[in-house]
């Protein structure tokens, strides 16, 4: 994928998702750093949809706009950095939230991305901590969440090698 910034390898094999008339998408990346944790973001109270939770970098597709777009978008939105590479995809999760938005479909992403990992530059409107995340670190993704609402959890399980449910 190429776009007026920068272009974005993506890797043999990995098939995006394309959205079907009036379908609602989201995008998450999932960002490993070089020890291999995860980064993850804590959103602020305020937020209609999972308000004082962890989350992987990524956000709602607008309109006219494809998966890689938004996920390119997404992350130098969110963190400063770019997107370079798209290693796998993760799967699509079909969720809706309790915010009256309907029905969401969300394909996440195994990327690597160019920029500072140390110092993101987070929407701090929006978030209000960061963080990296290894296996020991786990059980703090699930906290505010409801039992079963484990996406973050299990996708950063998941990229760092273990299995989703267990820390």
């Amino acid at each position: 994928m190429t776009d007026s910034r920068h272009e974005v390898t993506l890797d043999e094999g990995v098939e995006v998702p394309v959205p079907a008339e009036g379908e609602v998408w989201t995008v998450g990346a999932v960002i490993l750093d070089a020890r291999g944790r995860a980064f993850a973001q804590k959103r602020a109270p305020g937020r209609r949809l999972f308000p004082d939770c962890w989350d992987v970098v990524g956000g709602h597709v607008e309109p006219g706009e494809g998966l890689l777009e938004a996920l390119a978008r997404e992350v130098e939105e969110e963190t400063g950095w770019r997107l370079r590479r798209v290693r796998s995809l993760f799967g699509v999760t079909t969720w809706t939230g309790d915010d009256g938005g309907g029905t969401r479909h969300e394909a996440d992403f195994l990327v690597e991305v160019d920029g500072d990992l140390d110092h993101p530059a987070l929407e701090w409107s929006g978030h209000t901590a960061y963080g990296w995340f290894g296996p020991e670190d786990l059980p703090r993704l699930k906290e505010n969440r409801a039992p079963g609402e484990y996406l973050v959890h299990d996708l950063v399980a998941r990229a760092l090698g273990g299995r989703p449910g267990h820390p």
